[in-house]
């Protein structure tokens, strides 16, 4: 069975024209003579499988109106930026945009997780002339955008890898000190931060 059932061949699509109006957003602001908002972009389509186990795991049918309406996260987008009021000044653009309408968000920069993680995630009702899953257009589809600085995407990615591809003896440990990592690279961004406010201070 097709989780996203006739849905399926529009998600691609979907996620470039989101992709495609944040690229907009930082040439805007490069335009205006203002730094560019993000260091690059990562997108992709949920896999089936992948949201198949999520819809399992939250108790939900697995059928397409619960991976596409009530799992918000089909089309995946990470912003990964230079700096932390980058993250913020993306955040402020992307709520302002005529294309999306925000409609949950998660601050884990200031309220990090208990691992030590640190991001913001954003969920976008993004209204589209593609049709849904019932084949009603035009429609609506939501979008997971999660923005980070580079520090914390490094240690997110280094943090999967060694959480789910390795079985360790003293699992304790291992997250006393990844979240260790993730306080320092965290204090770093702030550091970094104000070194930038600096420089442009003296500009």
């Amino acid at each position: 069975m097709d989780i996203y059932g006739t849905a399926t061949p529009y998600l691609p699509q979907l996620l470039d024209f989101v992709m495609d109006r944040v690229r907009d957003l930082s040439n805007k602001e490069v335009a205006a003579d203002r730094p560019k908002l993000y260091e690059h972009l990562i997108g992709r389509v949920k896999a089936q499988a992948s949201m198949e186990e999520k819809c399992r795991r939250k108790g939900y049918p697995v059928t397409p109106e619960s991976a596409l309406t009530k799992c918000k996260d089909v089309i995946g987008i990470r912003v990964v930026c230079n700096f932390i009021d980058d993250v913020y000044r993306s955040i402020d653009r992307i709520k302002a945009a005529d294309w999306c309408t925000v409609v949950e968000e998660k601050d884990y920069i200031e309220n990090a997780k208990p691992n030590g993680y640190r991001s913001y995630h954003l969920i976008l009702d993004v209204p589209t002339d593609l049709p849904d899953y019932t084949g009603h257009a035009p429609s609506h589809y939501f979008v997971e955008i999660q923005l980070r600085t580079i520090a914390i995407d490094s240690w997110a990615s280094l943090e999967h890898e060694m959480k789910y591809k390795h079985h360790v003896n003293d699992p304790e440990r291992i997250e006393k000190e990844l979240h260790r990592c993730a306080d320092q690279l965290a204090s770093c961004d702030v550091q970094m931060q104000t070194i930038r406010q600096l420089i442009n201070e003296s500009n």
